[in-house]
């Protein structure tokens, strides 16, 4: 009788880890129908009287290629430059404008810009190490050029938040990972991910 509980209880638990991708997916299209669709598909059914699913989705992609197509222009380009112009002059817009473009400009680079490499960063004492991604260097001009490592140290399970760090390369250590293996550690909060240092 213990070994059918046993049994049916590892069952459960792996049918709940292989219903997590579908509930997520389930989740963002109904997050994306309920937020977007509806109110756009209400919209245009008190203007034109049109309703059907799948409507306001389909407009938002069309209204994402539109701008992506004119701002690839040099007219849409002179028009953003008018923008950044017209923002630099109101201190709380142009902050957050500045910030969304950054953004935006990090995330249009190639994963081989944004992320150059995987490595282990020391943190709270000696002996303990988080996962961390070099972005970058920088030099000090101060004390002879020596050279740090900006390192992204992302907080699990959301990669898209985090800290930044200044280190010395003699500080980190090279795992071995690519770049992949490391997000999906971050992401899935070390349930996912390489089981050992290969370096």
């Amino acid at each position: 009788m213990g070994n059918l509980i046993k049994h049916i209880r590892m069952f459960i638990f792996r049918g709940l880890l292989a219903s997590i991708p579908f509930a997520l997916s389930i989740f963002a299209v109904h997050f994306f129908y309920t937020s977007i669709d509806q109110r756009v598909l209400d919209l245009i059914d008190e203007l034109v009287g049109i309703r059907f699913p799948g409507l306001g989705i389909l407009l938002l992609l069309v209204v994402l290629y539109v701008l992506g197509f004119i701002t690839s222009n040099v007219i849409g380009k002179r028009v953003l430059g008018w923008v950044e112009q017209l923002t630099a002059r109101i201190p709380l817009v142009k902050t957050t404008y500045q910030i969304g473009k950054q953004v935006s400009e990090t995330f249009s680079l190639p994963e081989r810009q944004v992320f150059q490499k995987a490595i282990l960063v020391e943190c709270v004492k000696p002996g303990i190490w988080t996962v961390g991604f070099v972005t970058g260097k920088v030099v000090d001009q101060v004390n002879g050029g020596e050279v740090f490592l900006k390192v992204y140290i992302p907080t699990p399970p959301n990669p898209a938040s985090g800290n930044v760090l200044l280190v010395r390369e003699q500080d980190t250590r090279n795992p071995g990972w690519t770049i992949e293996e490391a997000l999906k550690m971050v992401i899935s909060a070390g349930v996912i991910g390489p089981k050992e240092l290969k370096r």
